[in-house]
């Protein structure tokens, strides 16, 4: 059934890049899923159609290696055009080493940081550099010119965020302006049916300043993959974050579940189909462990037309939407 389904492709924010609705999130690349496999799922992302490729330098959870981005630059190494349909999206902020200045968002972190991920991805340039973090501590106008210098340079052709607020989305905005620089091209933040609040302020934003947004997980941490279907204790095992979440949704996600099977939809599949109507919304991040888990997520891209109004509606029913701030909590 996935070879059926085309692959759509949306602008990324105001620019004139096109990326597939999905993007392949590659961070279970080392930690559950082996190289193997992980080269299979690329392999198997490019056959459908998939061109967007999200990973950090951090990914891999060895500081200082780059466990992900090592495996995904074998996986381009190996040839057949694999680098050149990809549009490559990493992150520079977290900790690289146990030294100052190998994380956050200096210019001198950032020139260190793009050298690395070069290195490890092995290519000579990278298609969108994301800053994984705010960094409260460094202005602005030098975040910009390091990145200025990296443009110039060819090594970095957009520039991106991640989990910034929408105020600092205008504020980064705003610098970038005052540079005739481009600035930010996309936002990337967590984003689901129950973590809704970048309706509020991140998404408005976004759409003002021409941002596309690209929402990680998609699926509540697993959440919304059909926890209480999977077992018959009512449940997966989570850790203890997780299962703090669960507990709190619970009714929720019960209540989901059950629209699910009355949709006759796999409750992973209609989270990621929901993700794909919402405006201003690029692309959510699919973090597959096995092929098979990514073939299963393409069904959403059709679902995602068929879904009509009744059926949002009963999903904001259980899930309530935000409002744009400040009409969310005040009149």
């Amino acid at each position: 059934m996935a070879g059926d389904i085309e692959m759509r492709y949306r602008r990324l924010g105001r620019t004139g890049l096109a990326v597939s609705r999905l993007c392949l999130g590659t961070m279970n690349f080392g930690p559950k899923t082996e190289e193997i496999d992980a080269h299979r799922i690329m392999d198997g992302a490019h056959e459908h159609g998939i061109n967007f490729f999200d990973t950090a330098n951090v990914y891999g959870w060895q500081t200082g290696e780059g466990i992900t981005e090592q495996i995904i630059g074998r996986w381009f190494a190996s040839g057949g055009g694999r680098r050149e349909r990809t549009v490559l999206a990493t992150k520079v902020y977290g900790s690289m080493g146990p030294w100052p200045n190998e994380d956050k968002l200096s210019a001198l972190n950032i020139r260190r940081a793009c050298e690395g991920s070069l290195r490890r991805l092995q290519t000579d340039y990278i298609d969108l550099y994301q800053m994984h973090h705010v960094d409260r501590e460094t202005p602005f106008e030098e975040i910009w010119e390091a990145m200025e210098v990296l443009r110039q340079q060819g090594k970095v052709l957009y520039v991106g965020s991640s989990n910034f607020a929408g105020w600092h989305i205008a504020k980064a905005q705003e610098a970038a302006a005052r540079r005739n620089f481009m600035g930010l091209v996309c936002e990337q933040s967590l984003y689901n049916l129950v973590r809704r609040e970048i309706e509020m302020e991140v998404i408005p934003a976004a759409e003002d300043y021409g941002l596309g947004v690209i929402a990680y997980s998609p699926l509540a941490g697993g959440l919304l993959g059909g926890v209480h279907g999977k077992s018959g204790d009512g449940g997966r095992r989570f850790d203890a974050r997780a299962q703090a979440e669960l507990d709190a949704c619970r009714h929720q996600v019960a209540a989901y579940e059950q629209l699910c099977s009355q949709l006759g939809e796999q409750p992973g599949v209609l989270a990621l189909a929901w993700l794909l109507t919402r405006p201003g919304l690029t692309a959510p991040i699919v973090g597959p462990r096995t092929l098979e888990q990514l073939e299963e997520s393409l069904r959403a891209i059709t679902l995602a037309d068929d879904l009509g109004v009744d059926a949002l509606a009963a999903i904001d029913a259980i899930f309530p939407p935000h409002r744009p701030a400040p009409e969310d909590y005040a009149w």
